[in-house]
């Protein structure tokens, strides 16, 4: 087998649409020209592992899961500068919809097979990749409460839900912002760090937020009640919560977030850590296929 034109192909089964029928996924790339690599799984095997040790044999890889599978795929990606190809089969796909790749796989594996590849840039956070965001408070709450069935059976709804739940429960926090040698002390129940443009379900992370923009931008949700995140919904929704009084945002290419006690850092939906948390970011460094 050679290597152009040669796939290797990682399906999550744990994704929301994982169960999906992967002998129709081989088949529909190799409609397309493409001849595919599937490795059985091996137990206690991470997904970059698996990368990295298929990378000789083959040119471009498809993974077919959500954010949190392509997050622990970063690391062999920006090693190996392999080419990734997205299969929406997760509960948010906020990647998939930043960079406009569609739902449907026949479209998405057609879409591979084209070629065209846009580079972007990559969060990192305490040496740790992410693709959308990091967060620190109510988000890190949500990730570490939302498990992976409640996500399969009930997707974004099961979002909306134990988003809910929590946010009645959140209590601002004290944290120290430095960026650009200013140190500033905040209330907050949130503060987040966007590499891409949507997170959490179809949130925007700012209204012009690009993948490969060479920037991040952060905002901070000084609010006082949890009633206050409802008045805020549908502004973070479109990314224009930074207009709003009680909302701390800037861009940046690093920044320091410390808090006065040890709490949970989310990336891309994956619980990787507790503060401080130290970030910066590596432009157009993966090429992703695109429209």
């Amino acid at each position: 087998m050679t290597k152009n034109n040669t796939a290797l192909l990682l399906i999550n089964k744990k994704a929301r649409k994982g169960n999906t029928n992967t002998t129709n996924i081989r088949q529909l790339c190799e409609e397309q020209g493409l001849a595919v690599i599937e490795p059985e799984y091996q137990p206690g095997r991470s997904i970059s592992d698996t990368i990295m040790a298929y990378a000789s044999e083959v040119d471009r890889v498809i993974i077919g899961g959500g954010d949190g599978t392509l997050n622990n795929a970063a690391p062999a990606l920006l090693a190996t500068q392999l080419p990734l190809g997205i299969l929406p089969l997760g509960t948010a796909n906020d990647l998939a919809r930043t960079l406009q790749i569609p739902g449907d796989i026949r479209q998405a594996i057609r879409l591979i097979a084209a070629g065209n590849t846009r580079k972007i840039d990559l969060g990192d956070v305490n040496d740790r990749l992410f693709f959308n965001v990091s967060s620190i408070g109510f988000s890190a709450s949500l990730a570490r409460n939302l498990t992976a069935e409640s996500k399969k059976k009930w997707g974004t709804i099961g979002y909306a839900l134990a988003a809910f739940r929590i946010l009645k429960q959140s209590r601002p926090f004290s944290a120290i912002i430095e960026h650009n040698g200013v140190a500033t002390r905040v209330k907050t129940v949130q503060i987040s760090v966007g590499n891409g443009r949507y997170y959490g379900g179809g949130m925007t992370v700012e209204q012009n937020a690009a993948p490969d923009d060479g920037r991040l931008d952060v905002y901070s949700l000084e609010i006082s009640h949890w009633w206050e995140m409802l008045m805020l919904f549908p502004f973070l929704r479109r990314g224009t919560h930074g207009r709003w009084r009680k909302v701390r945002a800037f861009s940046a290419t690093s920044l320091i977030v410390d808090t006065r006690r040890p709490h949970l850092i989310n990336a891309d939906g994956e619980l990787i850590g507790k503060t401080p948390a130290h970030f910066s970011i590596r432009k157009k460094c993966v090429a992703v296929f695109v429209p």
